[in-house]
């Protein structure tokens, strides 16, 4: 089997609600997929988030079982169909992961075939690990290392230096240089309105706003929608 998933930079774009600019991958990656089992452990108010998840996923045709209202968690994840890991706090969501030691589960299933999609900090956790988040640590998660689905890190919600701004502050591209000068691993800068879809060992940049990829030593490369990216 296949790895498939959806990685999205953000669950809102301008101009646009909950996950609208995603519905068209979304469907397309879930297809005959009638039940979705959904990680709200971003977020504070996990009830509430999983009543947005659900409102925004059933008039596309599909179920929402929230995970944090299951009884046996590792039993629900066992059956999944698919799983949508929500945008939030990345280090409250990791911890989360460990703490209910949901991470080897996640991993063996999507290893299978099963369907992924990730917004923002459910898309981090993917990565090896969640150094390239943009979150404060709120919490503390025993580990910084994520899923490891991924051979390279996501910034989501990733800004270009704006040459009129009289912010004094380092720029996105300067804090994953910082990265790069400790981690030699690639990261994606991914825009607001980008995602990537992953296919195996196809990646593929979607939706509309490019990204950056960045190297170590190397200058960062721009990256339109459509293309495939080899890492």
């Amino acid at each position: 089997m296949r790895k498939r998933l959806l990685l999205i930079s953000s669950s809102v774009v301008h101009g646009s609600g909950y996950l609208d600019h995603a519905e068209a991958e979304i469907c397309d990656l879930l297809g005959s997929v009638k039940r979705v089992l959904f990680l709200p452990f971003a977020l504070f108010d996990r009830d509430t988030y999983a009543a947005t998840a659900r409102a925004r996923f059933e008039p596309m045709g599909y179920e929402i079982d929230s995970i944090h209202r299951v009884t046996h968690t590792q039993r629900a994840m066992r059956q999944a169909e698919a799983i949508f890991i929500g945008g939030g706090n990345t280090f409250r969501l990791l911890k989360a992961l460990y703490y209910l030691d949901l991470l080897a589960p996640i991993r063996k299933r999507v290893e299978e075939g099963m369907p992924y999609i990730g917004s923002s900090a459910g898309s981090v956790v993917a990565c090896p690990t969640i150094k390239t988040t943009n979150d404060m640590p709120i919490v503390v998660p025993p580990s910084l290392k994520g899923l490891g689905l991924l051979s390279f890190q996501i910034n989501p919600h990733y800004l270009d230096s704006d040459p009129n701004s009289i912010h004094m502050g380092e720029t996105r591209e300067q804090r994953l240089v910082q990265f790069l000068e400790e981690n030699d691993v690639p990261v994606v800068g991914l825009r607001e309105g980008g995602m990537l879809r992953i296919e195996g060992d196809s990646i593929t940049l979607k939706g509309s706003a490019g990204a950056r990829l960045f190297r170590r030593g190397v200058e960062p490369v721009e990256i339109g929608p459509g293309v495939k990216i080899d890492l």
